[in-house]
């Protein structure tokens, strides 16, 4: 009987910690990509006139997850200087806005560059 007690005390900690440990990272945020603070610097887009970016696209992307999916997404458009995305993780959406044109397979590549995949690209307008 005292065993019983000792196991279930030691169980209760365990859970305990383990309830605890969830709650903090709901509280202060994490990812399925790694903690927030182990995640790349945000790529910040220079040029934030929409009106300089004539092309808009609706990218549909399958394999997001948590807001660090969302940064490798935004980022890997970011750093080309034509190009400006916002991802929307709940709609598992992009919004890319463009300074040229850009093909559905050089979108795709960019997205499974960024490790993902995307399933369809509609022409956004204005």
């Amino acid at each position: 009987m005292g065993g019983t007690i000792i196991v279930t005390a030691i169980l209760a900690v365990v859970i305990g910690f383990a309830f605890f440990g969830v709650l903090k990272r709901i509280k202060y945020g994490s990812s399925c990509c790694g903690e927030k603070d182990a995640l790349p610097p945000k790529v910040r887009v220079k040029d934030k006139n929409k009106k300089n970016y004539p092309f808009r696209y609706l990218l549909s992307v399958d394999g997001m997850h948590c807001s660090g999916c969302v940064r490798k997404i935004e980022n890997k458009f970011n750093t080309n200087d034509y190009m400006w995305a916002k991802a929307n993780l709940e709609k598992k959406e992009v919004s890319l806005l463009s300074k040229t044109e850009i093909d559905e397979k050089t979108a795709a590549k960019i997205v499974s560059d960024a490790g993902f995949t995307m399933l369809s690209m509609k022409i956004n307008s204005i």
